[in-house]
C-alpha cells in the first residue's frame, strides 16, 4: 500500500474503438523445452504517480515499484515458495544472538554504469533508509539498526537492538534496491538489475533494455521491457485483448465472469496474503470502544463477500492480517461468522446504539470496496447496527482519507514473514498501523517472537498475538482475496510467487514469451 497520486489514462487516450474482453484459461503455463529469449514484453499497470523520482526510499505505485526491481537488485531474492534466495548477497549469517548479521556481498557484479559493486554501495543503501529526516515506508521495520558497516572488501555487518531471526527478508523488499553510493539523483535507474533503463516518464511509462551483463544468466529472458500506466480497467482489458499489452497488474473479480471466453487470454491466479479491511482509528471515539468494535465484527457477512464480491477467488477473514498459507498460522483460532445476534449484544453493551457512524469507501483501496461496503451496510442494518456510506474519491484517498477519518477502507498486500507483517501494521507507533491500536501484551510478545530461536515456542507466540488482534484489534478483516493477472497466452512463466503483484514484481525477470 503507498499513498500515491494517481495518474490517470482514460481509454479514449490508449485505445481507438477496443473490443469487450470474453475469457480467461488456466492458472499456470508451462514450459517443457525452457524458456527462450527474445521480444517486448508489455505490461500494463494501474498504479501511477507523477511525484516519481525512482528513489527506492520514496517508492509509490506500481510503475515505480516494476522499474524498481527490473533495473535494480536487493542483497536477498524472495522466491516463489517463500524462502530467501541470494542476490547481491551470495550468503548471511547471524551470531547467537541474532542481533549481528553479517552478509557476504558477491563479486564481479557491476551497475549499468559500468561501476563494479561494492560494499560502500550496500552500505550506502541501508543507510539511506535510516538516516536522520528519512521518510522512507521501510524506516519503521528498520528501526532496530544500530549499525551498518563494511568488514572488509566483501562483507557487511549489520547490527541490531535485539535479536531477529527473520531479518534478511527485509533485504527482498522492493524500497531494499542497491544503487551506487552517493547517489542523490535516481531517475537514471542505475542499478545491477536485468534491464537498463532507457526512458522515464513519472506517472506515465518506463521502458527498458536487457543488461547483457546480468550475473544471473538463468533470467532476464526479454529484449526490452514497456511499461504503461493505464488507470482504467476497462482500457486495460481491452488493449490485452488487442494485443496492445501481453499483461495487466490487477484486475476487478467482479468481471471474470465475463472474460472467461475471451480467446488467447488466460487467468494467472496466486493464493497469497493480500487481505482486503475495514480499519477504525482505535484512539478516538467511538471506535476506542472495544464492544462496538465487537459489533462491527459479528455484522459482516464474509461468506457473501467472498462469493459475491471477490466472485469465490478467495476465502474468509477472522480478523487478524496472517494468511492460510503463513508458516505460523493459527488453524485452531475458531472462525468469526456473520452473528446478527452476537453484534446487537455488543453494540448494547457499548452504549453506543444510535451513533452516527461512517464508512469510507473507494475503488482506490482496492476493486470492489464500493460493493463490499454496501454488503457490510446490509449485514450489518440487519443486525441493527446502522452507517452512513460515504464514497471518497480515487484521486488523493491515501493522503486526505485513509488513516484521516474514523472508519475506511484499505489493504495489504501481506509480507513473506509474521513479524514483517505485524511490525509493519501492528506495533505501537508503526506509521503504518493503520488503525492506531496498540496493546502492551501484543508488543511484547512480538519483541519477543523477533528473538525466538525454537519455533514451537515462537509458534506459541505468533498465534496468541493473531487472537489478540482478531479480538482486541480494531480491523475488520473480512476476506482475503487472491492475486489475478490477466496475461496474453504468449507469456511462459514458472511457479509464480504469492508475494505481491506480477510474480512478486519479478515478472520482468522471470518470465518469457512462449
Amino acid at each position: 500500500m503507498a499513498n500515491t497520486r494517481k495518474w490517470e489514462l482514460n481509454r479514449r487516450g490508449f485505445l481507438l474503438g477496443a473490443a469487450a474482453v470474453a475469457s480467461l484459461g488456466p492458472t499456470r503455463l508451462g514450459a517443457a523445452e525452457g524458456p527462450k529469449k527474445g521480444g517486448v514484453l508489455r505490461l500494463g499497470v494501474l498504479g501511477g504517480d507523477l511525484a516519481q523520482t525512482l528513489d527506492p526510499a520514496s517508492t509509490a505505485g506500481s510503475l515505480d515499484q516494476m522499474v524498481q526491481m527490473m533495473t535494480r537488485n536487493g542483497l536477498v531474492e524472495i522466491l516463489p515458495n517463500g524462502d530467501l534466495g541470494p542476490e547481491l548477497a551470495e550468503s548471511w549469517e547471524a551470531d547467537d544472538t541474532l542481533q549481528k548479521w553479517t552478509f557476504a556481498i558477491r563479486k564481479g557484479v557491476s551497475f549499468h554504469s559500468g561501476k563494479p559493486l561494492t560494499v560502500d554501495d550496500v552500505v550506502f543503501s541501508i543507510r539511506h533508509h535510516i538516516k536522520d529526516g528519512s521518510s522512507s515506508p521501510a524506516k519503521g521495520t528498520l528501526s532496530a539498526i544500530v549499525d551498518v558497516r563494511a568488514d572488509g572488501p566483501n562483507h557487511v555487518v549489520v547490527e541490531l537492538s535485539g535479536p531477529n531471526a527473520d531479518f534478511p527478508y527485509m533485504f527482498g523488499d522492493n524500497y531494499m534496491r542497491i544503487v551506487p553510493d552517493g547517489t542523490t539523483n535516481f531517475l537514471d535507474g542505475n542499478g545491477t538489475g536485468p534491464y537498463i533503463l532507457t526512458s522515464f516518464e513519472p506517472g506515465v511509462r518506463a521502458t527498458g533494455k536487457r543488461n547483457p551483463n546480468y550475473f544471473k544468466s538463468d533470467r532476464a529472458h526479454f529484449d526490452e521491457i514497456a511499461l504503461l500506466v493505464v488507470a482504467d480497467e476497462s482500457a486495460r482489458i481491452a488493449a490485452l485483448q488487442a494485443g496492445q499489452i501481453d499483461a495487466m497488474d490487477r484486475v476487478g473479480y467482479k468481471v471474470l465472469p465475463m472474460v472467461e471466453r475471451a480467446a488467447n487470454i488466460r487467468v494467472l491466479e496466486a493464493v497469497g496474503r493480500q487481505h482486503f479491511n475495514f480499519a477504525m482509528l482505535a484512539d478516538q471515539a467511538p471506535f476506542d470502544n472495544l464492544d462496538l468494535r465487537l459489533a462491527m465484527k459479528y455484522g459482516i457477512d464474509r461468506e457473501a463477500i467472498v462469493k459475491l464480491v471477490l466472485n469465490g477467488r478467495g476465502y474468509v477473514g477472522n480478523d487478524h492480517p496472517i494468511a492460510r498459507n503463513a508458516k505460523f498460522f493459527n488453524s485452531e483460532l475458531p472462525q468469526r461468522t456473520y452473528d446478527p445476534d452476537k453484534a446487537q449484544f455488543h453494540l448494547k453493551k457499548s452504549g453506543l446504539a444510535g451513533t452516527p457512524l461512517q464508512l469510507h469507501v473507494s475503488e482506490a483501496a482496492f476493486a470492489g470496496a464500493i460493493d463490499m461496503g454496501s454488503l457490510y451496510k446490509e449485514s450489518a442494518s440487519r443486525a441493527g447496527i446502522n452507517f452512513d456510506l460515504v464514497r471518497s474519491p480515487n484521486d488523493g484517498y491515501w493522503a486526505t482519507v485513509w488513516q484521516k477519518v474514523p472508519w475506511f477502507t484499505s489493504y495489504w498486500a501481506g509480507r513473506p514473514t509474521e513479524d514483517w507483517m505485524l511490525t509493519s501494521t501492528y506495533s505501537k507507533g508503526a506509521p503504518h498501523n493503520e488503525s492506531h491500536w496498540s496493546n502492551d501484551r501484543f508488543n511484547q510478545l512480538l519483541i519477543a517472537a523477533r528473538g525466538e530461536a525454537d519455533e514451537n515456542r515462537r509458534r506459541e507466540m505468533y498465534w496468541e498475538m493473531q487472537q489478540l488482534i482478531s479480538d482486541d484489534g480494531a480491523t475488520v478483516i473480512p476476506v482475503f482475496a487472491n492475486y489475478v493477472t490477466l496475461v496474453s497466452d504468449k507469456i511462459a512463466h514458472g511457479d509464480v510467487s504469492p508475494m505481491w503483484i506480477l510474480d512478486g514484481y519479478k515478472a520482468t525477470e522471470r518470465w518469457w514469451f512462449a
